[in-house]
């Protein structure tokens, strides 16, 4: 990438420029976008331009403000959709964008890197926020001292492996309940509530690669019960395979019983609580004389 061979072809006073943009969203999916007209290709990722897709103008500035802007352009199946909208693979995608020669794409420049903020949609088209890299210095910093446990399950503080037997399990969808509530075997070899406060992920079907928190956990005549907080936001049909991830409610106690993990436990199970805040001094009673 030659950003002095923009600069040289722009100084020429003829430009031949266009702009190109990069989405990755969570689940790795990469596409690539341009407002010329034909398609280009540079960095091992296809930019095309019959997507529709153009964006406005490029606020910058040199402090720590936000840089922002925005990118609009139609709803397609093969481009962006409104299904994969809905169904969130969008949230918080990695963007980057270009100025490029597209005579010579090795002449370019990238202006902008971020991320993908609230995305609206109305009558077959989208306009979605871009937020530029300072955007998680808006975010809570540092750590939060608290009684439960501060770590997400499995995750590099907690270090626990979900991987070893009996802690998940992969399970084919029976009789979905709408999106949020899912009729499965009994699963006899986990207890009661095992996968309470855990994760349900969808490996198969229209919502491959959505997750959601479980919120009830009940074995039920003949079945088990698993309810989650919100619903996913695509549909789930019979046959489609879950995995159920064991739940975790922060305690100590279920740390070091359920998990055997407490050398990990990320909170401080013997901070005062607020009652002690609230506590006043009171004179002991003296016997009678």
């Amino acid at each position: 990438m030659s950003a002095e061979g923009l600069f040289a072809h722009l100084a020429g006073g003829a430009s031949t420029v266009c702009r190109c943009w990069a989405v990755m969203r969570g689940d790795g999916v990469v596409l690539g976008f341009t407002d010329h007209d034909r398609d280009l290709s540079f960095e091992g990722i296809v930019f095309r331009a019959d997507s529709g897709i153009t964006a406005r103008a490029l606020a910058q500035s040199t402090g720590l403000a936000v840089d922002n802007s925005e990118a609009y352009g139609a709803l397609r199946s093969d481009a962006i959709s409104e299904a994969d909208i809905l169904a969130g693979r969008f949230d918080g995608a990695d963007v980057r964008a270009w100025l490029v020669n597209w005579a010579d794409p090795e002449a370019r420049l990238l202006q902008f890197r971020g991320s993908l903020g609230e995305l609206t949609r109305a009558g077959g088209a989208f306009t979605a926020e871009l937020r530029g890299l300072s955007e998680p210095l808006n975010h809570a910093q540092g750590r939060i001292f608290l009684s439960g446990c501060s770590a997400v399950l499995g995750d590099a503080r907690c270090r626990f492996d979900l991987a070893q037997p009996g802690y998940r399990v992969e399970v084919a969808a029976s009789e979905p309940d709408g999106g949020a509530v899912f009729r499965l075997p009994a699963l006899p070899e986990f207890e009661d509530r095992w996968f309470e406060k855990g994760r349900l992920s969808v490996l198969s079907g229209a919502a491959a690669g959505l997750w959601g928190s479980i919120k009830n956990d009940r074995l039920e005549a003949g079945g088990r019960s698993v309810e989650l907080w919100q619903e996913l936001r695509a549909p789930v049909a019979e046959g489609d395979l879950l995995r159920l991830e064991a739940g975790c409610d922060k305690r100590g106690e279920t740390c070091r019983l359920k998990f055997q993990n407490f050398m990990n436990f990320r909170g401080f199970p013997h901070i005062p609580g607020e009652d002690w805040l609230t506590i006043t001094p009171m004179k002991a009673a003296r016997g009678k004389s």
